[in-house]
């Protein structure tokens, strides 16, 4: 894990890529914190949301609300204010061997709505940059460079090369370069996933 980076460190990486001086604050005051501070967040969420990278994941019990669900469920429970990209997997107790379900369950905005009286789930999630893996550190610090490049250096060519970098060429789609890279590296680390065990429902707006 990258234990020494943080948010700061890596825009501040990511300008000097691009010929600029680092940042010592978000609030510092100059335009370069002020695009670090405002394009930063969304691009990390985003980048973790785009694949199911091993370490963004955690397990939560949910919390059942009072509110009853006015169609065929009847219960309600309140997703997690953190999640990402959806439920990855739902159980029905925290038990041993206990197998994800793929029916009796729905996603409605951010609440879950089923029949059974206790929910668990697997869901994506941010992670802080200490937590983040170094191959994961190096492709994000790469796609900022590309997101502050015409901001910074008003240059379309620099921007251009680091998405390039970032997310290889063109007829790649936005999966070659550093961010194949960081699937390879993340995917030899976990065994083959079944996607049919799972119930992939993003959450809806």
């Amino acid at each position: 894990m990258a234990a020494g980076d943080t948010d700061l460190s890596i825009c501040s990486d990511a300008l000097i890529m691009l010929g600029a001086s680092p940042i010592s604050s978000f609030t510092e005051g100059t335009d370069a914190a002020q695009a670090c501070d405002r394009l930063y967040p969304d691009l990390r969420d985003s980048l973790i949301a785009r694949y199911p990278w091993s370490w963004s994941y955690k397990k939560t019990q949910l919390s059942r609300l009072t509110t009853v669900p006015t169609n065929e469920w009847l219960y309600a429970y309140q997703l997690p204010g953190d999640i990402l990209s959806g439920v990855r997997a739902l159980f029905a107790s925290s038990g041993t061997n206990e197998e994800p379900l793929r029916y009796g369950w729905e996603v409605y905005g951010d609440q879950v709505y089923t029949n059974l009286t206790s929910v668990y789930i697997d869901y994506q999630t941010t992670v802080t940059e200490s937590k983040m893996p170094n191959y994961f550190v190096h492709f994000i610090r790469t796609a900022m460079a590309a997101e502050l490049a015409m901001v910074i250096t008003d240059q379309i060519s620099k921007s251009d090369y680091y998405r390039g970098l970032a997310f290889g060429s063109p007829g790649e789609q936005g999966r070659g370069g550093l961010f194949r890279e960081a699937m390879n590296i993340d995917s030899r680390g976990n065994p083959p996933q079944i996607i049919e065990d799972y119930s992939l429902i993003d959450v809806k707006a």
